[in-house]
């Protein structure tokens, strides 16, 4: 499976980030194999609809799960509308969050788990 989380740098044992539009880094990883690789996100400056964008940028990655910490409505409906699904964690590094998404510690979301963040906002 492949899995992308939202992070703050490019390696594992730096701290998960929990915007995912926002988010500085994705990293994409096998589950099976834990092979991992590290991708700037172009829309962290955005300056607006950063969720939908970082989507388009992700989807090409193919991905069956994104983890982070919310979703706003554009980017949760792009995510849907790409067949990934959503979970949330609350915090610890990538590795650690990995973990918790392989345990079954993490919720997956049905709808939107926060406000839309236009222009930039936290």
């Amino acid at each position: 499976m492949k899995i992308i989380i939202t992070a703050s740098s490019d390696q594992m044992d730096q701290p998960f980030n929990p915007r995912f539009g926002r988010a500085e880094y994705f990293i994409l990883i096998d589950s099976e194999t834990e092979k991992w690789e590290a991708f700037s996100n172009p829309a962290f400056q955005a300056h607006g609809g950063a969720g939908p964008q970082a989507v388009q940028f992700i989807a090409a990655y193919k991905p069956d799960v994104v983890i982070s910490g919310r979703f706003g409505p554009n980017a949760y409906s792009a995510l849907e509308a790409s067949g990934i699904k959503t979970y949330i964690a609350s915090a610890g590094t990538v590795r650690e969050v990995l973990r918790q998404f392989k345990v079954g510690r993490l919720t997956q979301t049905s709808e939107a788990s926060g406000p839309g963040m236009h222009g930039g906002g936290l």
